[in-house]
Parts: structure tokens; sequence; C-alpha cells
């Protein structure tokens, strides 16, 4: 099997000001004593451009959260996957749970951000996810299942799919490893039946609730790649702790 390189993101959402650059540069420090790992942050987007070049030449990227799918146009307050590019971004999420649930992204929007990211040269981490509804309902595998063939493009290169069971986000609230490994080797063979071995090359990170006290446990899981990180990795200490399983 080939070797897939872990990746920790760091999701900021809606946090982050000028001032946060000095949460960055601890971020920056610590991973030089983590090389087996890819470390990206995502702040928000008028953070992009001074992270990007504040991190030139370091052991750390710069992501954004969000992307248009087209290049350029009349869509007041977007931006598109070129913009984040040209201000030094080299990845970029699409498809989180909260796009899909207040901005009423379906997959084939999804879809269309990946595909732009992939355009524009960034990678793009495609998150899919259930409700705790769905879960409850049965529904968990039908869900993620069909987000994946709806949101991912044909061209598997450049893309990294991120796993976060919805009900998990925020809440403090996670699955069991066993829960994990199940879904983390259902998204594998999925990708086997849609890409054959190029899914390989593809990394499946976990989502929801990851800090420092669980991380052994679930980037531990087989099939688990590294993990997109919400809050904890607003803390330098907490983000680089996650990451430090990978020491």
């Amino acid at each position: 099997m080939m070797a897939r390189r872990p990746l920790v993101a760091g999701n900021w959402k809606m946090n982050g000001l000028k001032s946060s650059a000095g949460e960055l540069q601890k971020i920056i420090a610590g991973a030089r004593e983590l090389p087996k790992v890819e470390l990206i942050v995502c702040p928000p987007a008028t953070l992009v451009a001074s992270f990007a070049e504040a991190a030139r030449g370091s052991r750390v990227s710069i992501g954004g959260q969000d992307c248009h799918a087209l290049s350029s146009g009349a869509y007041t307050g977007d931006i598109s996957a070129e913009m984040l590019k040209d201000a030094g971004a080299a990845a970029v999420i699409v498809g989180h749970s909260e796009r899909r649930h207040y901005h009423g992204e379906t997959d084939a929007a999804v879809r269309a951000k990946a595909l732009a990211a992939g355009r524009a040269g960034l990678l793009a981490i495609v998150c899919v996810g259930e409700t705790r509804a769905e879960r409850e309902a049965g529904h968990t595998l039908a869900v993620v299942g069909t987000q994946l063939d709806g949101s991912l493009p044909d061209d598997p290169v450049d893309v990294v799919v991120a796993y976060e069971p919805v009900w998990a986000i925020g809440t403090g609230l996670t699955p069991t490893a066993g829960d994990v490994g199940d879904m983390h080797r259902f998204i594998r063979q999925r990708l086997g039946s849609r890409y054959g071995k190029a899914e390989q090359g593809i990394r499946i990170l976990y989502g929801g609730s990851v800090n420092p006290a669980n991380a052994k446990e679930l980037l531990g899981v087989e099939n688990v790649d590294g993990a997109l990180v919400g809050g904890a990795s607003l803390k330098p200490d907490a983000f680089l702790a996650i990451a430090g399983f990978y020491r």
C-alpha cells in the first residue's frame, strides 16, 4: 500500500484578528520538531495573505475555508480559488457541514468548488459527515456514500477527504475508535471502488472535537491519515500536541 504522509489541518472558522499572528508564529516554531506530518492552518480570509507571508519557508502551509466555483465574476462577498492561491494559500476546505447547513451547499456545489481548487492548484479538503438524526436512523453509510459520490471530482489528484460527523463538531462528543474505524474503512472502500489504485494516494482525515486528550486514540485508528481540527487549532499548544502524535 502506498505510504500516505499524515496531515493535520486547523480550521479557525470565524475566529482570528491581525493580533492572532502570534499564535501562528508559535505553531510555526513548534512545527520544526514535527517533520513527519504536514501542517495546514486555515484562518479567516482576512488573514490568508499575511499568514501565508509569515509562514513562507516554514513547515506550515496556509489554507482557505471556502471558495467560489468560478474564477471571477459578479459575486459580491465571494472569493475564488485563484484569489486564495494568489494570496499565498496552498489548500482550501470545501463542503464543511457548516457551509452545507447554513449556506445550503449541495454535493454538486461542493464538487464544483473542489474542481475549482484543483484548477487553481490548491489542495481540496472535501468534508463529509452525517447528522445525529441520520446516524440514529441508521442512514450514516448512505448519507456519507452519497456525499462522497456527489462531492468528489472524477480526478482525485490533490484531494483530501475529511470525515466529520456533524454531531461531534464543537460538541465535545466523539464517536468511539471503533466507529471511526468502521467509517474510514467504508470511505476507503468507496474510494477504491471509484478510483481503483489511485485511492491509495487519497488521505482521509477525521474531524469532530479532536483534542490532545483523544488524539492518540483517534489518530491511531487504521485508515485515519490525520485530522481536521476545529476549536483546538486556535490554541497552538493543543494543535501541536495533536500533531505530535506523528512525532
